[in-house]
């Protein structure tokens, strides 16, 4: 065997190619629905490396490890600008194309459980979340396990009490980071820019869907761009948006 061609293989193995590349089957012969696949498969595959940094981030905090924390919120920060850059590329589907094909997707984002599990460690208490999935599947028992675990916060007020700062008093410790300048405010920083990175890309679903089905009900069910655009704007750490006066 060539160097070449063990070379061609390792490649393809490693990566999956052959199963990766024939998991895009669209319902209809229309040219359009691919591009749509492609992204929400996409979207799929960053949603679990979120995931995975997110993980990493809670542990960073919890054991007050500054540096590895801000260099995961750097990468989470990426990572949900490559899925707001994606939404670019559906914005080039008109109202006409997406409809061509609408009525026979197999699915909605509205169910990705992925997405709910990321919602959940930034913070939603929802209860009735997993409930939106069948009783007994793995993505209802994910939820559920998601669900009953410390968010993200809780992480950063662990870091708080570790450096210093009172837990118990947000706007004080805020005020306290401000006067101090060091780095646990670049992580409070750094967790207002995940936040708002987060919220940079509710946005933009929320205007796409009103570009491409207007005020039309969603397909999972959901009242569409009427229900996007009410989480727009609604931060996770709504206690770090506070801006202390400075003493």
């Amino acid at each position: 065997m060539t160097s070449a061609l063990s070379a061609y293989r390792a490649y393809r193995e490693y990566l999956s190619l052959d199963t990766l590349l024939d998991l895009q089957k669209p319902n209809t012969g229309q040219p359009d629905e691919l591009l749509f696949v492609v992204v929400h498969q996409s979207h799929e595959l960053w949603f679990k490396e979120l995931l995975h940094e997110l993980g990493g981030l809670q542990a960073a905090l919890s054991a007050a490890d500054s540096g590895h924390a801000l260099r995961t919120l750097r990468r989470l920060r990426a990572g949900f600008a490559v899925l707001t850059a994606q939404m670019e590329a559906l914005e080039t589907l008109t109202a006409g194309q997406f409809d061509a094909f609408r009525e026979r997707l197999g699915g909605s984002g509205f169910y990705s459980a992925q997405f709910r599990e990321i919602e959940l460690v930034l913070g939603r208490c929802d209860g009735d979340v997993a409930r939106q999935f069948p009783e007994g599947s793995r993505a209802r028992a994910r939820i559920e396990d998601r669900a009953g675990q410390p968010r993200l916060f809780a992480s950063f007020l662990e870091y708080l009490a570790a450096c210093g700062y009172p837990p118990d008093d947000v706007r004080l410790a805020l005020r306290m980071l401000q006067r101090d300048d060091a780095v646990a405010a670049q992580v409070c920083e750094g967790l207002r820019d995940l936040d708002q990175a987060f919220q940079e890309w509710r946005f933009r679903h929320a205007v796409l869907a009103r570009r491409v089905i207007g005020d039309k009900a969603g397909t999972g069910g959901s009242t569409g761009a009427e229900f996007l655009r009410s989480t727009v704007f609604t931060p996770s750490f709504p206690e770090l948006w506070h801006v202390p006066d400075p003493q």
